[in-house]
């Protein structure tokens, strides 16, 4: 290893050291984020610098993102800044992966910006497969993907364990569509990076996780690269804790989504309908009554997901949406009422709260079919102007 002097600590937040001459459009830069990792931070970025030397045809930087280090980390990322011309480093005085990434990202002027772990368990023959296709233009966001086809990884079973469930967890909560959202080899086009940062609420390990579900659901492309990967055995990451705050971060991100907002409206429409119809009917009749609460419920349940769902203000195309919105209430009243005449014809004198009971379950039925007919057809979003360029998924 090479020998590192110990410096004195620095303003890392407001300096950095003069680098050698770049070029004035820079292409990757490259962020390590670090928490007391004094023992292996000169070795990995030594060997991370004389890859990138050798191997990358790309003008780039690398820089150690420190995040409340309490040992020699700092020192040791300002030796090595001192040192290597096209390193930098910036220290924060919070703890937090996702802060570190962040920070870092966020100031970069590179046309890429990328992070690894410090332990440099993927192999970096993957650095160039990774950025190339965002410096193309192909896509937004690539990813090293330890479970995609073409993989080799060496780790314990816990660990296997763990990785796939979560990402199991991912693709059915939250729909995601990639193999691997926690692999720590990632790259992001920086023209993209602002309209993400600006929403992403995580500034820990489920950083990763939040910034690529929001890139899938702005339709954003997500490369995926298949990874040589070892495990460290040194790792400083607590394994429940981290998974605990992930399960966490799924959970807010699911309640948030348009899907559980509808579901949450619907419920409420369901159990107002519920006790309109089981007050109306003893004076108006069971289907008068089932009509009218229906139709009230509708036009609230429609203003409801137009505002809250759907994110629709102003009074642009109201009309036609409750239009829309009154051909869905038809199709309700037409399944509850068969659903109505079905007990009847079942239970000669059915008692109120059967009559209610059948009725909110057609109506949750009915509740899933306008879902689907408000996200398709009521509520889609005008149809943009194709532009020139790679498609996205």
């Amino acid at each position: 290893m090479r020998p590192v002097t110990a410096l004195p600590k620095p303003d890392f937040e407001t300096s950095r050291p003069i680098p050698e001459p770049q070029p004035a459009v820079l292409d990757v830069e490259i962020v390590i984020p670090v928490y007391n990792e004094e023992r292996v931070l000169a070795t990995s970025v030594y060997r991370l610098y004389d890859f990138l030397s050798s191997r990358l045809p790309f003008s780039w930087r690398i820089t150690i993102a420190d995040n409340a280090s309490t040992d020699r980390t700092p020192l040791v990322a300002c030796a090595l800044a001192a040192e290597l011309g096209r390193v930098s480093a910036i220290r924060l005085e919070q703890k937090g992966r996702g802060r570190a990434l962040r920070a870092s990202w966020s100031g970069s002027r590179a046309r890429v910006v990328a992070y690894m772990d410090v332990d440099l368990s993927t192999d970096l023959r993957g650095l160039l497969p990774l950025i190339a296709p965002l410096l193309s233009g192909h896509s937004e966001i690539a990813i090293g993907s330890r479970l995609a086809p073409g993989a080799r990884i060496t780790r314990g079973a816990k660990r296997e364990f763990i990785s796939r469930s979560y990402n199991r967890i991912l693709r059915s909560a939250l729909r995601a569509r990639f193999t691997d959202a926690q692999c720590g080899f990632k790259a992001v086009r920086t023209d993209v990076l602002p309209e993400l940062l600006d929403v992403v609420r995580d500034d820990g390990w489920f950083f990763d996780t939040e910034l690529l579900i929001l890139a899938q659901c702005r339709g954003m492309r997500i490369y995926e690269v298949p990874v040589d990967w070892a495990d460290d055995p040194d790792s400083r990451v607590d394994i429940v804790s981290t998974a605990l705050a992930d399960l966490r971060g799924v959970a807010r991100l699911a309640l948030a989504a348009p899907i559980a907002r509808f579901l949450a409206i619907g419920i409420a429409s369901t159990l107002a309908y519920a006790l309109l119809f089981v007050a109306l009917a003893g004076l108006l009749g069971a289907a008068v009554a089932s009509a009218l609460g229906l139709a009230i419920t509708a036009v609230a349940n429609t203003a409801a997901n137009r505002r809250l769902t759907f994110g629709i203000r102003g009074r642009q195309r109201l009309a036609r949406q409750h239009l829309a919105g009154c051909v869905v209430f038809l199709i309700a009243l037409a399944l509850t009422n068969a659903a109505l005449d079905v007990l009847h014809l079942l239970v000669a004198h059915p008692s109120r709260l059967l009559e209610a009971a059948v009725l909110v379950v057609a109506s949750l039925a009915a509740t899933v079919a306008r879902y689907v007919v408000l996200a398709r057809w009521i509520f889609r979003a005008p149809r943009a102007p194709t532009r020139p360029g790679p498609a996205t998924t």
